[in-house]
């Protein structure tokens, strides 16, 4: 398993490390080794290859040995308002684009300067919600070693236009990484922030456990997007909380595309009257990958919105797994609730397992949930070969259109350019 006698945050940061956050680390460590390892018999992880997540043999990951840049290549945005860089858990680079926002009170920085500068906020918020959809035990392992991550506060009023952008590099066969990020919109505030997770090494075997916390204060909008693009022999484990409060909005979309097995926990929680969460996945699955997708649309006030779109693309022998659960809870009348999940199979041996759900216990509610399966029609397919477009080409025209529902969700051109160009270059691989 991953070493215990490697340095702890604790152990390489520095004297300005406060007291509760040494506590929870110890405290962490304590549970991973008291919680038991997932079983597939359990419900949380049915269908799952747990196999996968076998951490035996994995070390906390050392000096970064290639180029950021070359691994990074053109998938810089245009014009973002600042940019962090993490390689092998380590701050490599930090640029702040549009520094009149810190003037105005905005912080943008990783998370270790964070613990020495805003404590108090961290100790609020940093991983403040329960874990609920089975993977208590990593995120235990996550908190007992997270050492890099990204803290973004927006405070009251302020709105910010141009993304902020993160990038997570790993390097190194059998590494480990442990990424973090928090994000506070304050009041009335808005902000994007997109996060891109790459190898350095198609090759190389890898190990990610990666938490999100992001909590929205009345009135304020986040939309928050991560690009997964693993190695083929990587496994991840990534955990998503989201907290919104009273007329707060969030959207939340994850583009899946590398690792040979990729696990993906998202909780939106709806605390205050008016809050919505948009909860938007997309995934090209090939060869033997499998995604796996567990979500809880949490309604806990009246008058209150969620909506789930995920939509899969299946090729080869790949599986998708999806369980998703819209609870209401009582008092939480007329919430508004919806989950679709759409899997479309280019191939016999792909394999899709959805399992959507509901669990009401208010009145006056209007909940939806489906799930749906199908391959390419026929029509379709000869529509576009007839006019001497490829089989292949046709194809990736009929995913990307698939798909396009998902992303078409974003309001931001540039955003969504740059996003369609990521889509099509998998289509093209």
């Amino acid at each position: 398993m991953i070493s215990t006698s490697v340095p702890s945050i604790q152990e390489t940061a520095s004297v300005d490390t406060p007291l509760w956050f040494v506590d929870q680390q110890a405290e962490a460590r304590k549970e991973f080794k008291i919680i038991p390892q997932p079983a597939r018999t359990d419900e949380l992880w049915r269908y799952s290859s747990i196999k996968n997540l076998e951490i035996e043999g994995y070390g906390i990951a050392g000096e970064f040995l290639s180029d950021p840049a070359k691994v990074i290549g053109n998938r810089k945005l245009d014009r973002p308002a600042g940019r962090l860089i993490f390689a092998n858990d380590r701050l490599v680079s930090e640029e702040i684009f549009r520094s009149d926002l810190l003037a105005k009170g905005l912080i943008f920085t990783s998370l270790l300067h964070a613990l020495g500068q805003h404590s108090t906020l961290l100790q609020k918020h940093f991983m403040a919600q329960p874990v609920e959809l089975g993977s208590s035990k990593f995120a235990a392992l996550h908190k007992s070693t997270v050492s890099a991550g990204t803290f973004l506060h927006v405070p009251r009023g302020l709105v910010v236009d141009e993304p902020f952008e993160v990038f997570h590099l790993v390097d190194g066969d059998r590494a480990a990484i442990f990424p973090h990020t928090l994000i506070i919109t304050d009041e009335v505030s808005s902000a994007i922030l997109v996060e891109h997770f790459l190898s350095a090494n198609d090759e190389q075997a890898a190990f990610v456990c990666g938490v999100n916390d992001l909590v929205l204060n009345p009135g304020s909008q986040l939309t928050y997007v991560s690009v997964q693009d693993w190695s083929r022999s990587t496994a991840s484990v990534h955990v998503n909380s989201t907290v919104v409060q009273r007329d707060a909005s969030a959207l939340n979309l994850a583009l899946n595309f590398g690792g040979k097995y990729s696990r993906l926990e998202s909780v939106s929680r709806m605390i205050g009257q008016g809050a919505r969460s948009d909860m938007l996945a997309l995934s090209i699955a090939q060869g033997d990958q499998e995604f796996d997708q567990r979500t809880l649309q949490s309604h806990l006030q009246p008058n209150t919105t969620s909506d789930l779109l995920y939509k899969n693309a299946l090729y080869d022998r790949a599986r998708t797994i999806f369980s998703g659960l819209i609870k209401v809870q009582p008092g939480a009348h007329r919430t508004d609730a919806y989950q679709k999940v759409r899997n479309l199979m280019l191939s016999d041996e792909a394999e899709a397992n959805s399992l959507p759900g509901l669990e009401i216990l208010a009145d006056d509610v209007r909940c939806t949930h489906g799930a749906t399966s199908g391959q390419i029609e026929a029509e379709e397919l000869f529509y576009l070969k007839s006019r001497g477009i490829s089989d292949e080409t046709s194809k990736a025209l009929i995913v990307r259109g698939f798909l396009d529902e998902v992303v078409g969700r974003l309001k931001h051109k540039n955003l969504t350019d740059f996003l369609y160009s990521e889509i099509e270059s998998h289509l093209r691989g």
